[in-house]
C-alpha cells in the first residue's frame, strides 16, 4: 500500500470511529495516545524515543472535550481534502485555513497540537496527510533525485542546480534517491557554513552531500537524512556551533526528539557528531563568549537526558561545563575563510 493510500485508510478508520456511535445515538470517544513526558520512554534498543501504553480520552459527551473533538474532525477533514486533490499546506496555512470553515484555534499553537493529535491517533507523520512546516533547510550536492509528486512523477533533478542550495520541502522529501558520486552526507547548522562550502567546492573535496539544518532540523530534513543514508548507504556527519543547543541538534538527528516519539523514519543512530566541542575551543583557540545562565541549566538537562547516558556524550557535557564558554562555528574565520576546508574537516573526517 501507498503512503497515500494508507493515509487515506486511517483518515477513514477515524471518521468511522467518530460517525459509527453517531448514528447508534452514541457519543463518539476517542483514544489519543499519551504525550505527556511520563509516557515518552527512551528505548535503548531502538535508540530512539517512544510513546508508552498510556492514552488521554478525547469524550464528546464532556462539554470540556466538544471543542477540541471538533477541531480534531476539522483537521482530519481538511487533511483528506488535501490528499484527494493532491495538495499540500503548511501548518500555518492550517490555522488560517480553519476560519473559512468558522472552526476557532485561539492561536496557531493550538492549532500545531491538534495536529499532532492527528498524527498520534494515526500513527502517521502530519506529512503523510501533506501538511508541512514553513522550509528552512537546504541540500546541495552530487546525487539526482526521482521526484514522486504529481505533475512532477519520474522527472530527475541534479541537486547542485543551484548555487544556492534547494530548499527541503514536501517534493524533495518524498523524492526517490537515483544515484551519486557522495560518500557521505555533512550536515550543517548555520547558513553561512552551508554557503562556504559550496563556494569552496568542499562537496567535491570530501564528496559529500551538503545539508544546511537551519537550527534545530524540521521534520522534512531529517526525513531527508535517513532516506539518503537508507538508500545510498552514505555516512552521516553533523557539523554544529560549540554550545549545548549544538550538541542537541546532533542528538535530535541521532535519537529522535520527545515530540517526535510516535513518528518512526526520522532518526539516524549512526550519525556523528563532529564538533565544535569543548576539546575544539581550546585546541584552536577559538573566539569565545561566556556560557550564560541558560546554557549552564541546559547542560545540566542534557545530562540528565537518556540521551544522554554514554561515557562519549557525558564527556562532552563535562567538557563545556568545565570550560563554561561556547563558539560559533564562524569563530574558525580567524584562521583565514577556508580553515575549516582545508584543516578542520579533514582532521575531523577521517
Amino acid at each position: 500500500m501507498n503512503d497515500i493510500a494508507q493515509a487515506n485508510r486511517k483518515l477513514c478508520e477515524l471518521g468511522h470511529r467518530i460517525l459509527e456511535p453517531i448514528l447508534d445515538d452514541k457519543f463518539p470517544i476517542i483514544e489519543i495516545p499519551d504525550r505527556n513526558t511520563s509516557n515518552i520512554e527512551y528505548e535503548t534498543s531502538r535508540n530512539r524515543f517512544v510513546l508508552g501504553s498510556s492514552v488521554t480520552i478525547r469524550d464528546s459527551s464532556n462539554i470540556k472535550h466538544i471543542r477540541s473533538f471538533a477541531q480534531l474532525a476539522w483537521v482530519a477533514s481538511f487533511a483528506k481534502r488535501l490528499l484527494a486533490a493532491s495538495r499540500t499546506s503548511s501548518l500555518r496555512d492550517v490555522y488560517y485555513s480553519s476560519e473559512a470553515f468558522g472552526v476557532n484555534f485561539k492561536d496557531q499553537a493550538e492549532s500545531d497540537r491538534i495536529v499532532l493529535d492527528l498524527e498520534c491517533i494515526t500513527g502517521l507523520s502530519r506529512e503523510s496527510f501533506g501538511i508541512f512546516p514553513d522550509e528552512h533547510s537546504s541540500v546541495y550536492g552530487d546525487v539526482q533525485m526521482r521526484y514522486t509528486v504529481p505533475g512532477y512523477s519520474g522527472r530527475e533533478i541534479d541537486l547542485t542546480i543551484s548555487p544556492d542550495g534547494l530548499p527541503i520541502g514536501p517534493a524533495l522529501m518524498t523524492a526517490e534517491p537515483i544515484r551519486t558520486n557522495a560518500e557521505i552526507i555533512l550536515a550543517v547548522e548555520s547558513g553561512g557554513m552551508f554557503s562556504r562550502l559550496i563556494e569552496t567546492r568542499a562537496w567535491e573535496r570530501f564528496k559529500a552531500i551538503l545539508i544546511q539544518l537551519g537550527g534545530q532540523p524540521p521534520r522534512a530534513t531529517r526525513s531527508l537524512i535517513r532516506t539518503l543514508h537508507d538508500e545510498l548507504d552514505l555516512a552521516v556527519y553533523i557539523f554544529t556551533d560549540g554550545d549545548p543547543w549544538g550538541m542537541h541538534i546532533a542528538r535530535v538527528i541521532m535519537s529522535g526528539s520527545a515530540n517526535s516519539a510516535h513518528i518512526e523514519g526520522l532518526t539516524t543512530p549512526t550519525a556523528k557528531w563532529i564538533g565544535v566541542t569543548s576539546q575544539d575551543i581550546e585546541h584552536y583557540s577559538l573566539p569565545s563568549e561566556k556560557m550564560s545562565d541558560s546554557d549552564l541549566k541546559r547542560l545540566d538537562e542534557l545530562s540528565r537526558d537518556p540521551r544522554y547516558s554514554s561515557k562519549e556524550w557525558q564527556m562532552h557535557i563535562d567538557g563545556f561545563r568545565k570550560l563554561r564558554e561556547k563558539a560559533e562555528q564562524q569563530a574558525f574565520s580567524r584562521y583565514g575563510m577556508d580553515f575549516v576546508v582545508d584543516t578542520y574537516l579533514p582532521e575531523k573526517l577521517v
